[in-house]
């Protein structure tokens, strides 16, 4: 095995070329980060291997978690890391979302797994600052921010994937709370003994049966309460090809207390500032995979002898031109990847321009989550057995990155999204800054006139949808090429 090492040069040049991260927060984000790789390289990469060969079990109705992982998450906890963007005033560290996603990507290079079950916080933090009471949050947001609850996002069900107007997990008033009565499947991290306590965030109907998306809201479930168990049980640990340390769980919920977010009606509005940043976090899981498959392959081609080059003497792996094709070719995309994401959390944080902030976010989550997968892909080539092999960890990299061109919406959902409300959205201004934001990378040509002309005919189109894969192939292909020239 390969030890893990955070790629911290690549990222802090990254956040500077395409964060905007100027010299005074430059400083104190790669202080930031040399502090969180020091620990994830000692405390949580070693832990990887355990938790993908072990998994995760049942014991008494409860999921009990791989060995190490619970004291690695409460080391992480207590020294701050559980509330890094969560607001001073409920106890956490306000650190800006550049720095986050630099810990982000660490932290998933690290460990997916465990990365996973945690990292849904900041976004459970952020709809709770949105549309939460003053109440909610003072009950629930120091608790997240302190580590000592974790959350999740209930949205699956059996028969609602995709399609969250099927949903029939149903809500109803009860006094003051309301109750829950439905089952969720797919649930990230829906039981653990990292923490004390797990808040669900679950998306359940108070309108009628045949009232579809507009008939959802939101509310806060806590598993447990005043020192006993709330109505919601754990049927099920999904077997999985992958990211057998995050316990993907079948929940029941039966006259489970909960609390209303926000306005009924409108649950899906709130949760999609949860999707949102989680779409974000998916990518940048992408780009974590994509930069330790390289970092594996890298390292093995160039101690690994093999054959003779021109002049007769031993060869080592990258010495051959079809290794370098491929090692190339994954730090490309590595590079690309997490260059996307910095733009677009760069403009998500510029406050400008909603509609482009809303295509990038589809074009960094389609094109990094396909990139981890691709570079782990050679990487197990570029290994040849011993990538096949669990020996050297690119074949657990390809099992673990293969989910999230899946979760957080389908790749092929974005795809459609992008070609319908996202080219068309504000009248086609997110189309328009789009193109203005690769002549402000220095990238201008035939290829970008050419993506202009297939956005104006997808504008007009009365159904996109079969030509919705070629255009989000084009827009990633066209991004990828302009941060790269741009790097």
């Amino acid at each position: 095995m390969i030890p893990f090492r955070a790629p911290l040069d690549d990222i802090m040049a990254s956040l500077r070329r395409f964060g905007g991260l100027q010299a005074e927060a430059a400083e104190t984000t790669g202080a930031v980060l040399e502090h969180f790789a020091a620990f994830a390289e000692a405390e949580l990469a070693p832990l990887n291997a355990i938790g993908d060969a072990q998994g995760c079990r049942m014991q008494g109705g409860r999921v009990l978690m791989p060995p190490g992982f619970a004291t690695a998450w409460r080391r992480m906890a207590a020294d701050g890391w559980a509330g890094l963007t969560a607001p001073e005033a409920f106890g956490g560290q306000a650190s800006d979302p550049l720095t986050a996603a630099g810990v982000t990507e660490i932290f998933a290079g690290a460990n997916h797994a465990l990365q996973m079950i945690t990292g849904l916080v900041p976004g459970a933090i952020a709809t709770l600052l949105r549309y939460g009471s003053p109440a909610q949050q003072a009950e629930w947001i120091p608790a997240l921010a302190a580590g000592d609850w974790l959350s999740t996002m209930c949205l699956t069900e059996p028969g609602a994937g995709s399609d969250l107007g099927r949903i029939t997990c149903r809500a109803r008033r009860d006094g003051d709370h309301w109750r829950l009565d439905g089952e969720k499947i797919f649930i990230s991290g829906g039981d653990q003994d990292l923490s004390t306590g797990v808040l669900h965030l679950v998306l359940a109907r108070t309108g009628p049966a045949d009232s579809g998306t507009r008939g959802l809201s939101l509310f806060l479930c806590p598993a447990s309460g005043d020192g006993a168990r709330n109505g919601v049980t754990v049927t099920r640990i999904e077997e999985k090809l992958g990211l057998h340390a995050s316990p993907t769980c079948q929940l029941v919920f039966d006259n489970a207390q909960a609390e209303l977010v926000g306005v009924e009606g409108q649950g899906l509005a709130a949760m999609f500032t949860q999707m949102n940043h989680a779409r974000i976090d998916v990518a940048l899981q992408g780009v974590a995979h994509a930069a330790r498959a390289h970092a594996i392959a890298d390292a093995y081609a160039n101690t690994r002898q093999q054959g003779r080059r021109a002049d007769g003497q031993p060869a080592h792996l990258a010495n051959h031109a079809d290794i370098r094709r491929m090692l190339d070719k994954q730090r490309q995309l590595a590079l690309g990847a997490r260059a996307m994401c910095h733009l677009t959390l760069a403009q998500l944080q510029s406050g400008a321009g909603r509609e482009l902030a809303d295509i990038l976010t589809s074009v960094s989550k389609v094109f990094a989550t396909e990139a981890g997968i691709r570079a782990a892909d050679l990487g197990i080539q570029i290994l040849g057995g011993y990538g096949y092999l669990t020996e050297y960890g690119v074949a657990q990299i390809w099992r673990d990155a293969r989910v999230t061109a899946i979760y957080e919406g389908t790749n092929g959902i974005h795809a459609l999204g992008l070609a319908t409300r996202g080219i068309r959205a504000g009248a086609g201004r997110g189309a328009a800054d789009f193109a203005e934001l690769l002549r402000g990378l220095g990238y201008d040509g035939p290829e970008l006139t050419a993506w202009q002309a297939a956005a104006a005919r997808l504008q007009l189109a009365d159904d996109p949808a079969a030509q919705a894969h070629e255009f989000a192939t084009q827009t990633t292909d066209l991004l990828f090429q302009a941060v790269s020239e741009a790097s």
